[in-house]
């Protein structure tokens, strides 16, 4: 069960999408209480500002749609904690969130007396999505650009995070457009993350994404290859199915990164999602929870996380 929160100052959220307050349509299109003069939207490139609470940011990314990106962020979010580090996971996928289907949360998020809003905590994760505030899991955010910016500015900024956090993760969305280009433009990034499949396709959009961080000066901390091969219940046998590797250690090489993780193509890792229990909480001691531990001790390495307050042996228990 997720960790309840205070019942004061319970959001309704209709409240966030109300057509009947037009003049913060693009202000606040979170429909946050306001104290004051909205702040309006400046000309060029926003000064950078660090997440108060957070010590390091690390994004997830995929410049295509489909290779398994938000379960990644969401097991490497759980193996951080499993670590002993206090992790929290953002998801800044306004079009598709996932975070609430994967952490089996749905719940409106409270505001804190300084209308922030407090993240819903499952698996000692903390977590926040848009997803917690549209009322429907098919209620489409139909917004353009300028509502889509300050929503992800407001995501980023007005989120209460106390007492802290070691990691927050962030799953982006895929592509690489605006709000990908909005986040490293507004915070500090410790790194980014590059998810793919070992398929052509893949690769070749991955390669744009890693190509849009060295644009915008974000390290890329390394990559992981999802859904690489199958090993058949009955044989044994293994098979790529979305093709060999070759391609994929190709682009690490090209671009010196690290290849830091190969998860296989498990039913039991998608089965584990859609149930609201990813990998690394259903299946703590198997090989494919391993994987996710191995890349989340080679990235708390990479920016300097430390040793946390755990040695990855315990099994994250659900709702803490």
């Amino acid at each position: 069960m997720p960790t309840k929160l205070p019942p004061s100052t319970l959001l309704v959220p209709r409240r966030f999408f109300s057509s009947t307050t037009p003049k913060h349509s693009h202000e606040n299109p979170l429909g946050l209480p306001q104290k004051g003069t909205i702040p309006r939207f400046q000309r060029g490139l926003p000064a950078k500002r660090p997440i108060p609470s957070v010590a390091h940011i690390i994004a997830v990314s995929s410049a295509k749609g489909g290779v398994g990106k938000s379960t990644i962020a969401a097991n490497l979010s759980l193996a951080f904690t499993r670590l002993g580090h206090r992790t929290g996971l953002l998801d800044t996928d306004l079009f598709g969130p996932s975070v609430p289907t994967l952490f089996s949360l749905n719940s409106p998020p409270n505001l804190t007396p300084k209308n922030q809003l407090i993240p819903l905590t499952n698996y000692g994760v903390k977590t926040m999505s848009i997803g917690y505030l549209i009322g429907s899991e098919s209620a489409p955010i139909v917004w353009r650009g300028p509502m889509l910016l300050k929503a992800i500015q407001q995501l980023l900024h007005d989120v209460d995070w106390s007492p802290g956090l070691d990691v927050l993760v962030l799953d982006l969305p895929p592509g690489t457009g605006d709000v990908q280009l909005s986040i490293t433009q507004q915070i500090p990034l410790s790194g980014a993350v590059i998810v793919t499949t070992p398929h052509t396709l893949a690769v070749k959009d991955a390669v744009k994404g890693v190509e849009m961080f060295e644009k915008v000066d974000v390290p890329v901390l390394g990559l992981v290859q999802n859904m690489s091969l199958f090993t058949c219940p009955c044989c044994s046998t293994k098979t790529p199915v979305f093709g060999g590797t070759e391609g994929v250690k190709k682009m690490c090489e090209d671009y010196g990164m690290e290849f830091l993780g190969d998860v296989p193509l498990h039913p039991n890792i998608g089965e584990d999602a859609s149930r609201g229990k990813p990998t690394v909480v259903a299946e703590p001691e198997s090989e494919r929870a391993g994987v996710f531990m191995d890349v989340a001790r080679r990235l708390g390495e990479k920016i300097g996380l430390g040793g946390g307050r755990g040695d990855g042996r315990k099994s994250v228990r659900a709702g803490v």
